[in-house]
């Protein structure tokens, strides 16, 4: 016997999933890093026994991109519970869902901001002698009155709070007896993210999940809970935990290093610097350094008019010269000096508008953020300084090109880090690009459905490579090999490496699409949710349709299209990021660091894992029939090819577009 099985739920084990759970528990015995790559239906979420039963009374933390997979977690250990009714199981998910409180700007600030002065007028209460705050109608009377668009005290949180003696004397204040009943529950009977806000009622949803979180045994949480450092360490500060104390599992984890590189990144757009310049004006009375920085400004302004004369819609910058041509002519010597100030006067302008109930960030702050990480990041070559030229204007960005360092910290700290999904594939590359020479273990696992449910198709001649994009007989053939899949039955879905790519070839191939309705992913998001929902509900009513999307988009990752909701995909192209200067850069810093490896980890591997992806969306389960097709040649090129997962190589039908309508009509 295992020591994973107690805390398995189901009656038998998925082939290869045994195997998996074992290596997962003896990476958590061990301590480190595990990476796993498991096709869907290998039963990835129950990799969490393995973590139970290795816990030794540490959390678990498990980290979630989408709801979806957040549910998956819920539902999987629901049945766990089952099986173990002590288990505790609790959910944090981002305060912008959580919170009740109304109101503009940021909800982080605007919580921030709320509870301080919340706090204030709770404790001066508590000294007067009302300990319970929500039953105090001195309390209660203010609730009434404030402003909602601007709120300076939060309802919630004072019903969320009491006061008792202290041990030492004095008047302590703690969660109120709501708080601690309602948590409890949760603990015991786990409540569904979307009859939370109803189960919570009059307290805060965040601070209920939040002290039941203290009690848990398992925290199931968005991944910038984890990846941000200073929500991280916020949250463990407030759980009480140290890192070393934590095991954390990693869902869908091929997003891990996009998610990094969002939050190491930061830009500043023409319009915030043109606002910045307005809110200094305003405190030049108020604060002594506000007119010297405003001085500064100009330069900056002329640096960006000077960007605009660029042809290139992206492109770098150099740092140097951006730090001499701010400097260059003012009161400080370097840029570190410009930084400080700027801190002081961001930090004056916050204050003073929490305290007016005014808690968007300020063009000021977010000019300061961008002016700190650039001077840290100058000379740090995972850091790029980009400029980018939109319809609103041109947009400086400090970007992280290289995840690995912060991920490697990250998970090293913790008991034992482990990352699943079902496109690490090859496994031994992600590991590379994520964690460099870093120690982790990896298991890859092939992919247990009957094979007689899918079809695996490649074009041998058809590519949407720039040198053959205005080619005719290359754009025939690929209207042949579009057209000839949808007349398939049932849903169909065709990715593109862009919406560029996508749009030309939708409006080619339509016209020849019959009696299907044809859905186009639209660039913008509104919208979009809808039409996909009526796709996918096509089959439940007898028809069906075609989906035109793209890789990396709305419509082709974190969804489950389960059953006859999609039975089949094509990829046309390799979606390969647009090629330019900035790209280029990127290029020769993997190539530095890693040799001839370095261009396929930062360029190729990403492009195959958003084909895979879109691919993915059609064999969920078992029992599900599909057609998977790979339209573009550069798939067969040796070094590609031996990325895909080892059942797609061997499974793989090459075929020319006269052949491939044969192969599938026989499908059919």
């Amino acid at each position: 016997m295992d020591s994973f099985d107690p805390f398995f739920p189901y009656e038998e084990y998925r082939p290869h999933q045994r195997e998996m759970l074992a290596f997962a528990a003896e990476v958590a015995r061990d301590g480190g890093i595990g990476m796993i790559d498991a096709p869907t239906g290998s039963g990835k979420s129950s990799v969490v026994a393995s973590l139970l039963a290795e816990r030794k009374n540490r959390k678990i933390v498990i980290a979630v991109r989408t709801v979806s997979q957040l549910t998956t977690f819920i539902r999987e250990l629901a049945l766990v519970k089952k099986k173990q009714p002590k288990l505790k199981i609790v959910y944090l998910v981002g305060k912008k869902s959580m919170c009740p409180l109304g109101g503009e700007g940021d909800v982080y600030r605007r919580c921030e901001g709320v509870k301080t002065f919340s706090s204030s007028l709770m404790r001066d209460r508590a000294e007067k002698g009302a300990l319970v705050p929500i039953k105090d109608p001195f309390i209660v009377q203010q609730i009434r009155r404030m402003d909602r668009e601007h709120p300076l005290i939060c309802p919630y949180f004072i019903a969320s709070r009491q006061f008792v003696s202290g041990d030492t004397g004095g008047l302590k204040m703690v969660p109120s007896t709501t708080v601690r009943s309602k948590s409890e529950r949760v603990l015991a009977d786990p409540v569904r993210p979307q009859e939370l806000a109803g189960f919570a009622g009059d307290i805060c949803p965040y601070e209920l999940m939040m002290h039941a979180a203290k009690n848990a045994d398992v925290i199931i949480l968005n991944y910038h809970h984890l990846f941000d450092r200073e929500i991280r360490e916020q949250l463990y500060a407030n759980l009480n935990v140290e890192s070393q104390d934590v095991m954390v599992l990693i869902d869908e984890a091929h997003n891990c290093g996009d998610t990094i590189q969002s939050i190491e990144s930061v830009g500043l757009a023409q319009k915030d610097l043109e606002q910045a310049i307005r809110e200094l004006s305003g405190m030049k009375r108020h604060h002594k350094g506000a007119e010297a920085v405003q001085h500064v400004l100009p330069r900056l302004t002329e640096f960006i008019r000077g960007l605009a004369n660029s042809t290139e819609p992206e492109d770098w910058f150099d740092p140097g010269i951006f730090d001499r041509m701010i400097v260059k002519g003012s009161l400080w010597k370097d840029m570190d000096e410009i930084v400080d100030e700027l801190m002081g006067l961001a930090e004056t302008i916050r204050d003073r508008n929490q305290k007016a109930g005014e808690f968007r960030e300020t063009a000021i702050e977010r000019l300061t953020v961008f002016m700190y990480r650039l001077s840290q990041s100058a000379h740090n070559p995972a850091y790029l300084t980009i400029y980018k030229k939109t319809e609103e204007g041109i947009i400086l960005e400090v970007r992280n090109i290289d995840p690995s360092a912060p991920l490697t910290e990250i998970c090293s700290q913790h008991a034992c880090s482990i990352l699943i999904s079902g496109t690490l594939s090859p496994v031994e590359s992600f590991r590379r690009l994520y964690f460099n020479n870093a120690k982790v273990s990896t298991l890859a696992l092939p992919n247990s459905f009957p094979k007689e449910n899918r079809l695996i198709c490649c074009a041998t001649d058809i590519t949407t490579a720039y040198s053959l994009r205005q080619n005719r007989e290359n754009t025939e053939k690929i209207v042949h090999y579009i057209t000839a899949f949808a007349a398939l039955r049932k849903n169909r879905a065709i990715y593109f490496p862009s919406y560029q790519i996508l749009e030309t070839y939708a409006a080619l191939a339509s016209s020849h699409i019959h009696r299907r309705k044809v859905y186009i992913e639209p660039r913008d998001a509104a919208g979009a949710g809808a039409a996909l929902n009526e796709f996918l509900s096509l089959p439940s009513q007898g028809e069906s349709g075609i989906m035109f999307a793209v890789c990396g988009g709305k419509w082709s990752e974190g969804l489950d299209y389960r059953g006859e909701m999609l039975s089949g995909a094509m990829v046309i192209g390799l979606p390969l990021a647009p090629f330019n200067r900035v790209r280029k850069m990127v290029i020769e810093y993997f190539r530095h660091k890693y040799g001839e490896e370095g261009e396929f980890l930062c360029y190729t591997l990403p492009a195959i894992n958003r084909a895979l992806q879109a691919l993915g969306r059609v064999l969920r389960t078992p029992e599900d029939r599909g057609v998977l097709v790979l339209g573009e040649r550069r798939f067969l090129e040796k070094r590609v090819r031996s990325a895909l997962p080892s059942w797609i190589q061997d499974e793989m039908i090459e075929c020319d577009s006269a052949q491939f309508r044969e192969v599938i009509a026989k499908w059919k």
